[in-house]
């Protein structure tokens, strides 16, 4: 069957990536969620077993025939229905949909007169005999899988479904030939599903999860709605000239902003040891994008990306302009892109935060207290280390209330919804690297309003993604050479993810405020500017004070409070910065007897080394 995006000519480089992963292997569970007319899933069948998924009727059923038409015998029909429909008559069978809408009779030309009169007569006869309980699930699929093989070769149209042609094809005024097509025999139990992948992908589970989602923003639906109101039978109220059905399933993977977001979620639901992608160069997301989520939730170290020259389908009659236009490309390639899944994935800030503790997570994470109950990150930041917590509940607290109404703004809203208006903003400041006129347009509005989503910008495109502001608490980072790309999106639907998973209050003030609140077995996380430090957050002409020896010995006063109770603490701090002892935390910490782990590498910024330590009362 003709189908866009088929990969019938990519099978062999699936299977040769999958030898080389040492997954061939018979018996694995292998999951073709985004099935269309089950090409792969039917190449591995009866090596693999397999699940096989699409949220339209026509690819379920296909798919369904495909993988377990195996099961038709129609013993309970009691004979073979292809001999009853080579022989029957339907020359006067009038009634159904194909004839009067797809056409000439209709008033269009899909099909012949008598080719829409014979695939109206099979299909009534089929639903006939399945609600008679003449024929089972499996032989009813089976049937209408045969039916839409025979009806894709004697369409009058170039390759979809979108348009006819004017001009009829020969092929179509031959006469439907309705056969029998051999399927694979298996000894598993394939599964067939006509679900939202993004639904399904959290009810299933296996060893390799297998995607070839839309990668156009045409919707699959409009590009073959015949078939789909073929399988459906269901005479739909349409509209225009093609005669289409109403979209009633819209894919959010063939819409920019929204895809990203479903991808995203499919590969953080996964409940598969392996993922392969394959995409198209043409695709509406960026090779980047896919490669920082699959890295985001899978083993780096196993991450492979191949870029396959491939034969685009041409289309050999142009309906439009359109098909003509896409029809000159001389080069076509795809991508395959492969990981093993990491069963503890780890999450970065949204923002560029200077001190941020994303290269430092593994000594943290190794070195929580083995039980505890709330906890609190009492020195926020841009929330990395809050949102790899695992807690009842985490208290994410810091001084700086706009960094907290920006973080809270991005865990509550649909990143969909915010890639939306930060293109609005940008289209309408013109923000473009360097351009020092929109920038300075655009931080003047926000010093007047404070929206989060232009506090954003502005430390998106400003001077390395600082977050500065003066005594009057206006943001004055100078414009930079950076913009909003899409690797800073895929930390916003990462943040978005995790925090709606985790349940995360998002608070503003001092860190002794929480004094009171703090219970025995909490856990509380702090990671203070660190005196001797040059950040630009401390030196007390922010309008968000400084920090000072003053600031460092309450701290002090604080943990011990914490330890007398019975709470868990944990301080980050540095025991050498380039030349630069602190002279102050390693006397308290020896006056207290508390535990000391240093980072095993050096952490470089800004041109100086820091070795990082963690401070713990357990």
């Amino acid at each position: 069957m003709r189908y866009i995006g088929n990969k019938a000519k990519l099978l062999k480089e699936i299977d040769n990536l999958l030898e080389e992963k040492e997954l061939k292997k018979e018996g694995l569970i292998f999951c073709d969620i985004f099935s269309g007319t089950a090409t792969v899933g039917d190449y591995f069948n009866g090596f693999y077993q397999i699940i096989s998924n699409d949220f339209l009727d026509f690819s379920y059923e296909f798919s369904k025939g495909v993988l377990l038409g195996y099961k038709a015998n129609f013993k309970k029909l009691g004979f073979n229905p292809f001999d009853y429909f080579k022989n029957i008559d339907y020359s006067n069978y009038t009634k159904g949909f194909c004839f009067n809408t797809f056409s000439p009779n209709g008033g269009r030309q899909y099909f012949s007169d008598n080719n829409a009169k014979y695939i109206d007569f099979i299909r009534d006869t089929i639903d006939k005999w399945y609600f008679e309980k003449r024929i089972s699930s499996e032989e009813k699929s089976y049937l209408i899988m045969c039916l839409l093989e025979s009806v894709s070769k004697v369409s009058n149209v170039a390759g979809v479904y979108s348009a006819y042609l004017k001009k009829w094809d020969p092929r179509a005024l031959k006469k439907m030939n309705f056969e029998p097509i051999s399927v694979k025999k298996t000894k598993y139990n394939n599964e067939v599903y006509c679900n939202d992948a993004n639904d399904l992908i959290k009810k299933v589970e296996g060893d390799i999860l297998y995607l070839d989602p839309p990668y156009t923003p045409t919707q699959y639906n409009s590009q073959y709605h015949v078939l789909e109101t073929i399988v459906r039978n269901d005479a739909p109220k349409t509209h225009g000239v093609g005669a289409h059905r109403d979209n009633d399933r819209l894919s959010k993977w063939c819409k920019k902003g929204e895809v990203e977001v479903e991808f995203e979620k499919i590969i953080k639901d996964a409940h598969f040891k392996y993922i392969l992608l394959s995409y198209s160069d043409k695709g509406i997301m960026s090779p980047k994008f896919i490669e920082a989520v699959m890295k985001r939730y899978g083993k780096a170290e196993t991450f492979v990306f191949k870029k396959i020259n491939f034969v685009k389908y041409k289309s050999t009659r142009a309906v439009n302009k359109e098909i003509k236009d896409k029809s000159k490309n001389k080069e076509h390639y795809e991508y395959m892109f492969f990981i093993e899944k990491n069963d503890s994935p780890k999450y970065i800030s949204p923002l560029n935060y200077i001190g941020g503790k994303y290269n430092a997570l593994d000594l943290i994470l190794n070195n929580l207290p083995q039980r505890y109950n709330f906890c609190y990150d009492l020195f926020g930041g841009g929330a990395t280390v809050s949102i790899n917590l695992n807690a009842k509940k985490i208290i994410y607290n810091d001084i700086n209330t706009y960094v907290v109404e920006l973080l809270k703004y991005f865990s509550k809203n649909d990143p969909a919804d915010t890639y939306k208006i930060i293109q609005k903003y940008i289209k309408k400041y013109k923000l473009e690297k360097e351009n020092k006129e929109a920038y300075y347009k655009l931080r003047e509005d926000y010093n007047n309003n404070k929206s989060p989503i232009l506090l954003y910008l502005l430390i998106c495109f400003g001077f390395e993604h600082q977050i500065r502001f003066n005594s009057k608490f206006e943001f004055n980072n100078p414009c930079g050479n950076s913009s909003f790309n899409d690797e800073m999106y895929e930390k916003l639907i990462s943040f978005y993810l995790i925090c709606n998973e985790i349940k995360i209050d998002f608070k503003s003030g001092s860190f002794e405020k929480y004094k009171e609140c703090i219970k025995k077995e909490d856990f509380i996380y702090l990671d203070p500017p660190y005196l001797g430090n040059d950040g630009v957050y401390q030196d007390g002409k922010r309008g968000f004070g400084g920090w000072t020896d003053i600031d460092e010995e309450k701290l002090y006063e604080f943990m011990e409070y914490i330890d007398s109770i019975g709470a868990f603490f944990m301080l980050s701090n540095y025991s050498e910065h380039t030349k630069c002892v602190n002279t102050k935390l390693n006397a308290w910490i020896k006056k207290n007897n508390f535990r000391v782990i240093e980072d095993s590498k050096i952490t470089k910024r800004n041109r100086t080394n820091r070795k990082e330590i963690i401070v713990i009362n357990y």
